[in-house]
């Protein structure tokens, strides 16, 4: 079997754009017509340069190579251009063509992808979500306590057992720096009131961004171990995991990290520190799906678990189903509400959501399949970024 042809779809993600305002998807052809689908999460530069760098590698590398021998790909993309190192735009292409090589792999033996990494582990798969506004609200779900505590009630109803929010202010390239008291305020008022709303029905997921200094991060901590929350995401930049491993020693709340964050390489730099006990692997940038499958391996002899990141489009969702569903040290996993809207839309057949719990397909492959005709209904035409910091300083 070999590869043939490709195709990238750059699409439009409408309003309200939960995910982010674009989606890179990636189509591989093979020689006998399977066909398969990876997504490329958050290249630093606008998606049609990515479109053009995804094209470049598959010319070079990908083109009559053979889908199932993936690490001998792997090597050679990550090695390209005398790279050796986790570069994050050429780890979300690679990432994005190893996903569909695994897609092809799994629909050749007609199996899950899962099935071929150790086997299913867990027949559901715990799921939490951003708190996100809904039309009608009068003020900032964000950044307004009694509407984030009103909206964590609708989630715990619908099934939810852990939500996640960040009242700590924008993030800007000038991070980090040191929160204000009114900030520090804020974000003890704000998980205080979504604790009391929810009571014990939820796990409280405390997002940020990598705005802050150690210190700062430090102080934060300590005013929000009182509600007891299960993690405490990138509380300074992932650059720099020493201080972030000084942040984990000062407080009881477990430290999360990873969406930043390529290969094993740099997660085993986080684990050798102490930096975070929770894994959070984007499988459209860490490397891809044995990429992930290892990093799962080396937290796993760590006793660290893995919580993969998700604020993309449904195909890297599709492989954080895969690799959660045969990780024995698998946490829980990001949904964007319930999988609904246009995330749903997209996929031929959408991914299943019940009680708060994703139920891992028995579909060959990742277990979904990209809807074509949608993806090219809905081409990104803005020229914003996936995602972008603040250009001045926050005061």
């Amino acid at each position: 079997m070999k590869i043939t042809d490709y195709k990238t779809f750059v699409v439009g993600n409408p309003p309200p754009h939960f995910g982010g305002p674009s989606f890179v998807f990636v189509k591989l052809v093979t020689d006998s017509g399977v066909v398969g689908c990876g997504e490329v999460y958050s290249v630093p530069f606008h998606p049609r340069v990515a479109e053009h760098m995804i094209a470049d590698v598959c010319e070079r590398w990908v083109m009559g190579s053979d889908p199932f021998k993936i690490e001998r790909l792997w090597r050679r993309v990550y090695a390209g251009g005398y790279t050796m190192r986790p570069d994050i735009s050429l780890m979300g292409v690679l990432s994005g063509i190893e996903i569909a090589c695994w897609d092809i792999v799994g629909k050749e033996l007609d199996k899950p992808v899962y099935e071929l990494l150790g086997g299913r582990v867990h027949d559901r798969l715990r799921s939490y979500s951003y708190l996100y506004p809904e039309p009608g609200d009068t003020a900032d779900v964000y950044a307004d306590p009694e509407t984030a505590a009103r909206r964590a009630v609708e989630y715990a109803d619908k099934g939810f057992t852990a939500i996640k929010f960040d009242p700590a202010g924008p993030y800007s390239a000038f991070d980090p720096r040191q929160l204000s008291l009114e900030a520090l305020d804020l974000c003890e008022r704000f998980t205080g009131a979504v604790r009391e709303a929810v009571g014990n029905r939820c796990d409280l997921l405390f997002g940020t961004h990598g705005q802050m200094t150690t210190s700062s991060a430090i102080r934060l901590a300590r005013r929000l171990e009182q509600f007891d929350p299960l993690w405490f995401e990138e509380p300074v930049p992932p650059e720099n995991v020493d201080e972030m491993a000084r942040v984990a020693h000062h407080t009881t709340i477990p430290i999360a990290t990873g969406e930043r964050l390529t290969t094993k390489y740099e997660f085993a730099a986080v684990l050798k520190a102490q930096a975070a006990s929770i894994l959070q692997l984007a499988l459209g940038r860490v490397g891809g799906i044995l990429e992930a499958k290892k990093i799962a391996g080396m937290a796993e002899a760590h006793y660290a678990q893995i919580a993969p990141h998700l604020y993309c489009g449904p195909i890297e969702g599709a492989a954080n189903v895969q690799i959660s569903a045969c990780s024995p040290n698998f946490l829980m996993l990001e949904s964007i509400q319930t999988w609904g809207g246009f995330h749903s839309e997209i996929l031929k057949t959408p991914m299943q959501w019940e009680d708060g719990y994703v139920i891992p397909p028995e579909a060959p492959g990742i277990g979904v399949e990209l809807d074509e005709a949608v993806a090219e209904a809905n081409p990104y035409t803005g020229e914003a970024l996936h995602l972008s910091p603040a250009e001045d300083p926050v005061h």
